[in-house]
């Protein structure tokens, strides 16, 4: 079967047709609403000055741009919630095809922000972010397309090589480093969830840390912030320029901050404090305390993320729910480890919180999405052929405090 190939629930045993509709899961929703209500009052505090003084606007520009971004980006997940997704089996090919054209019209194009061409329409969109999205869901289909030939070489990590290498390569030469890593980041995971072999997982790491040093040798970026990352590891106060101004804001902060809106940072030389470091803002503001809280709001949403990825109806359900929460909670990480000298800098965005209309319409098509798998969960339908590989390669049905079930080993 390929990755186009759609059956119609309909034509299944009675035992195996999918679950019926069950309402949205509620901790997911009031996790994502959480964030959604934290990410606009800490931007509102972080962007008013940057909207006035950077950008010549008026002091809630960059706040009503994301009150316009949620609602879309609301209407849009309500949508995907509804809309089954089995169908992206059939709808996947043309829309990976049309992300792909749109990647290679942002190199043809002259608007360059910040150093780079990552963004068409004067700033309003870019296509890495969709490409981060669309990759996901093409791995998800195509993996569980292909489930019974993983183990062959040709038939699975080669395949899955292209693909990736078809993505990350196109937003590497925007530059967007951080955006390409994720992508393979993501790609590799979900080979692992899906049942891939352990060697070739193996090979494919070690091939990514080889290309990844590759990279770095050959961009000036990738260079620069390695060789950063590094004195600052061996002394904080030779850290970028970028990362000192993070590590004041979070060391002001102390236990419970100075504030909300009280920050300092954003007003003495914190780089772009409403997107990328913005994370230096709620700790400054609302301190340990503060930056907690939202560590746990992210918590919720992948554990209830995982947990309809266990109840889906089938390996394809819980590929796409895993491999959407565990991107959000990825992209969480990087943006916080970079702000406090963890990572080599990046730069990608805290999701839901920072400033950005393509970042968040992504997140919330990707819980959109998740929350369809919620509404259609029922252990009763899954096969044990769909399920062997993923079962030994991630026990997600081990965490819901019964007994696990037998299964056959991996190959």
């Amino acid at each position: 079967m390929g990755a186009g190939t759609f059956v119609n629930p309909s034509t299944y045993p009675a035992e195996e047709r999918p679950a019926p509709a069950h309402s949205v899961d509620m901790p997911l929703l009031l996790g994502l609403i959480g964030l959604l209500v934290f990410g606009l009052i800490v931007l509102f505090s972080a962007s008013w000055d940057f909207s006035l003084e950077m950008l010549g606007r008026e002091p809630t520009y960059m706040f009503s741009r994301q009150l316009l971004w949620l609602a879309i980006g609301t209407a849009g997940a309500y949508v995907l919630s509804r809309f089954d997704y089995h169908h992206w089996s059939k709808l996947v090919v043309p829309i990976t095809f049309l992300t792909i054209f749109l990647l290679v019209v942002v190199l043809l194009t002259k608007e360059v922000r910040f150093g780079a061409k990552r963004s068409i329409f004067e700033g309003s969109a870019q296509p890495s972010e969709l490409a981060k999205l669309v990759s996901i869901i093409y791995l998800a289909v195509w993996l569980y397309a292909k489930r019974k030939n993983l183990q062959v070489f040709s038939l699975g990590f080669l395949p899955l090589s292209i693909i990736l290498g078809t993505f990350g390569g196109l937003i590497f030469l925007q530059p967007d480093l951080s955006a390409a890593g994720t992508v393979l980041i993501m790609g590799g995971l979900l080979f692992f969830l899906a049942g891939g072999d352990l060697k070739q997982i193996l090979l494919m790491l070690v091939v990514t840390l080889i290309v990844g040093w590759l990279v770095v040798q050959v961009s000036e970026t990738g260079q620069k912030r390695v060789a950063d990352f590094i004195l600052g590891l061996k002394d904080p106060t030779q850290a970028s320029y970028h990362v000192l101004r993070s590590l004041e804001a979070v060391v002001g902060g102390g236990v419970f901050g100075r504030g909300l809106g009280q920050s300092l940072s954003k007003f003495i030389g914190l780089p772009v404090p409403p997107t990328d470091s913005i994370f230096a803002i709620v700790v400054e503001e609302l301190g340990l305390a503060g930056s907690i809280f939202l560590m746990g709001l992210y918590a919720l949403l992948i554990w209830r993320g995982l947990v309809i990825a266990r109840r889906a109806p089938d390996m394809l359900g819980t590929l796409l729910a895993s491999g959407l929460v565990l991107w959000i909670g990825v992209e969480s990480l990087i943006n916080m480890a970079v702000m406090v000298g963890l990572l080599p800098f990046a730069g990608n965005a805290l999701p839901f919180v920072s400033a950005g209309g393509s970042n968040l319409t992504v997140m919330l098509a990707a819980v959109g999405i998740v929350m369809n798998v919620s509404r259609q969960r029922g252990e009763a339908t899954r096969t044990n052929d769909e399920w062997r590989s993923f079962g030994a390669a991630f026990d997600l049905r081990g965490w819901n405090g019964r007994r696990r079930v037998s299964r056959s080993r991996r190959a």
